[in-house]
């Protein structure tokens, strides 16, 4: 299978949707009750989120295409900080947020998550960031030990809100 990784368009909104809602449970702890997942989707990770994402000059949006199917994407904000706990923590700036980073776990182990977050180390270096801070549960181990291989250090931890339920999270940061 040969992918390509490029900056998402506006015609990848729908399959950027369908892509999140199988790759955002698998971030999620165990005893996450299924509709809070379900809701987080609906309001943050439709179409329609995505169509806005991709409108918005701050964000940048990478897709893994392997043969005109999306595989992989990441989202990275390119604003301040605006929770207290995550700003606190920060000490490389100005710093973006890679909000989301995730590939389809038929492609985990492949190596496609490496080159995706290279790609978008890169894109924020090329946007003038010195760091890229990102928010990961604390119990989601694999994708700790993922973030650490790639570089992040554990700086602080902030809440997450998952529906009904307050999550906590890990802030890692590393420089670009």
């Amino acid at each position: 299978m040969t992918h390509t990784i490029r900056k998402a368009t506006t015609d990848d909104a729908g399959p950027l949707a369908e892509l999140a809602a199988v790759t955002f449970p698998l971030a999620c702890p165990p005893s996450s009750s299924p509709a809070d997942i379900a809701a987080h989707v609906a309001n943050t990770l439709s179409e329609k989120h995505f169509r806005e994402y991709l409108a918005d000059p701050d964000v940048t949006v990478l897709v893994i295409d392997a043969d005109g199917a999306l595989r992989g994407y990441s989202l990275l904000i390119n604003r301040t900080a605006e929770d207290p706990d995550v700003a606190s923590a920060l000490k490389m700036l100005p710093s973006m947020e890679l909000s989301k980073c995730y590939v389809h776990p038929e492609h985990h182990g492949l190596g496609a998550a490496a080159e995706l977050m290279h790609d978008s180390l890169q894109a924020a270096a090329a946007a003038g960031a010195a760091g890229v801070w990102l928010g990961v549960n604390s119990q989601n181990a694999r994708a700790i030990r993922f973030y650490e291989k790639s570089g992040f250090r554990k700086v602080g931890s902030k809440s997450f809100r998952l529906g009904t339920t307050v999550e906590h999270d890990f802030v890692l940061e590393r420089a670009v």
